[in-house]
């Protein structure tokens, strides 16, 4: 078992850096997951120990997990999450010339678990910023007001500029060899204290923009 990169953990939570091409749970094929290697790391500590999922990243994506480490703290933020900060930083196929805005889509999901945009399904809204330019790639800073499965991979998709080496979604190129999207930053609130979390930048991202503080 690989060891986990941890950020932060107190009574209460563990905050993970994600890697790529790693589940956050089972699709029911596969049991390496980040949450199998956090409850085995929980249990080294004690054998009664227990670990629960508050939210999920997409397998090729990386960047910050928070669990919970009772029920009380899960179901507490799981009540609250749309009010959490969630950021992540994404490499675009094309140049994105509008420097920022925001897109409303509605999303469903055939029975191919293809998510799509329909007139009708969940309300899906996502933040974007652009941060950098280069070669024929956009480097943009983005915000979820909301969390729906496959919301900023098919958001941009949508409109044309898809996430590098997102073949599911219609990505032509694959220059890092891995979903351009991380998930950089995250706050939350949490008995009345406000808990910020950073995660570095993927190396691999590097050669597209350089890393800035307030990124």
């Amino acid at each position: 078992m690989k060891k986990l990169d941890i950020i932060y953990e107190d009574k209460d939570i563990l905050v993970i850096n994600k890697p790529p091409k790693l589940l956050t749970i089972s699709d029911g094929k596969t049991d390496n997951t980040l949450y199998s290697m956090a409850s085995s790391y929980v249990k080294k500590q004690h054998k009664s120990n227990k670990i629960f999922i508050v939210h999920r990243l997409d397998k090729d994506t990386s960047g910050i997990i928070i669990f919970a480490k009772n029920l009380k703290v899960k179901n507490y933020l799981q009540t609250n999450w749309l009010s959490t900060t969630r950021q992540y930083i994404g490499i675009l196929e094309g140049k994105l010339l509008k420097p920022k805005g925001i897109i409303k889509q509605y999303l469903k999901e055939s029975i191919t678990h293809q998510v799509y945009v329909s007139k009708t399904g969940d309300y899906a809204e996502t933040h974007y910023q652009v941060l950098n330019y280069t070669n024929n790639f956009t480097v943009v800073k983005i915000n979820i007001k909301t969390g729906k499965k496959h919301q900023i991979r098919v958001a941009f998709s949508n409109l044309g500029y898809p996430l590098i080496g997102d073949k599911k979604y219609h990505s032509k190129t694959d220059p890092i060899k891995r979903l351009g999207l991380h998930a950089n930053y995250l706050k939350v609130k949490l008995n009345n204290k406000d808990y910020e979390f950073k995660s570095k930048i993927p190396k691999e991202f590097l050669n597209f923009y350089k890393e800035d503080k307030n990124a």
